[in-house]
């Protein structure tokens, strides 16, 4: 099942992808006012309520937001594949955590905004977890039950701002890429079996499979559980694999006019393209900020 959050006429919705469009959620669940909010509520979206379903809104009528467009958390694991590791001649095995806020991400189809301040504006495609229930100190063999599904990330990274305060370098405005929906735990039985590609202006720079993670899935949740309480819409970016823009020879960063694809096995295709930061109308670029 695939879950999206999305607006119409500028109020914010969600709903169950059909073939032939969405379903409402929100008005046939008036008592949420969100897809988290609703997470909890999950097990009463079976199978035979989902059939007796028709779509509301074609998808050419609704503006995409990411699938949680409101989090609580958004916890995100750095050097979690071992080509990445080598690419930055990273020796500490223990997992590296830091956040992004809520109010930097933007969903499929919208724009990626590249900030001024930076010129090492870089992509990294990721496989994002969405928790499902609230909970702490989760066993590793019991962590995906705390799961309500996976979607695709694009976590953009300002590697200049990255060295002595690093999440700077992660929470500019739309500089993280959620999408396009959430596709629901039992259509993903193992998530560490997943390729995941990504894609600049069409070429492949990213491809690795979710197996080569060094810390997976169970094992992250189970970690940052120990040290937070999880709560439904919680967000977990799992790390990218390696081929990002900072190690390339020359180095490839994100230009305005750039466009995004991070495509990942049994969930989909996150696209999106690059913009220039804009400040009063007025467009702004690296060399007149």
């Amino acid at each position: 099942m695939k879950l999206i959050s999305y607006s119409v006429n500028a109020q914010q919705r969600y709903g169950v992808l059909l073939a032939g469009g969405v379903a409402d959620l929100s008005r046939r669940f008036p008592q949420f006012s969100s897809l988290k909010d609703f997470l909890e509520q999950l097990p009463q979206l079976t199978p035979d309520v989902v059939a007796t379903l028709t779509p509301d809104y074609h998808l050419d009528e609704i503006t995409y937001l990411p699938p949680i467009p409101n989090p609580q958390k958004i916890l995100c694991v750095g050097m979690n594949y071992q080509a990445k590791r080598l690419e930055f001649n990273e020796t500490d095995p223990d997992p590296t955590l830091f956040i992004r806020f809520a109010d930097s991400q933007c969903g499929h189809l919208a724009d990626i905004i590249k900030p001024a301040a930076s010129q090492e504006f870089d992509y990294e495609g990721e496989l994002a977890i969405i928790i499902g229930k609230r909970g702490r100190n989760i066993s590793p063999t019991e962590a995906l039950a705390w799961v309500a599904g996976y979607s695709c990330y694009m976590d953009g990274s300002a590697r200049d701002w990255q060295h002595a305060w690093f999440t700077a370098g992660k929470n500019w405005p739309s500089t993280g890429a959620f999408g396009p929906w959430l596709v629901t735990r039992e259509e993903i039985p193992d998530p560490n079996s997943l390729t995941l590609t990504t894609r600049l202006n069409g070429r492949e720079m990213q491809c690795d499979n979710t197996a080569n993670m060094i810390h997976q899935v169970p094992e992250l949740i189970a970690y940052i559980s120990t040290f937070c309480q999880l709560t439904p819409g919680d967000v977990i970016l799992t790390g990218s694999p390696g081929g990002v823009g900072k190690k390339r020879t020359p180095p490839v960063f994100l230009q305005p006019g750039d466009h995004l694809e991070v495509e990942i096995e049994r969930i989909g295709c996150l696209q999106n393209r690059v913009v220039a930061e804009m400040v009063d109308n007025i467009c702004l670029t690296a060399n007149n900020s």
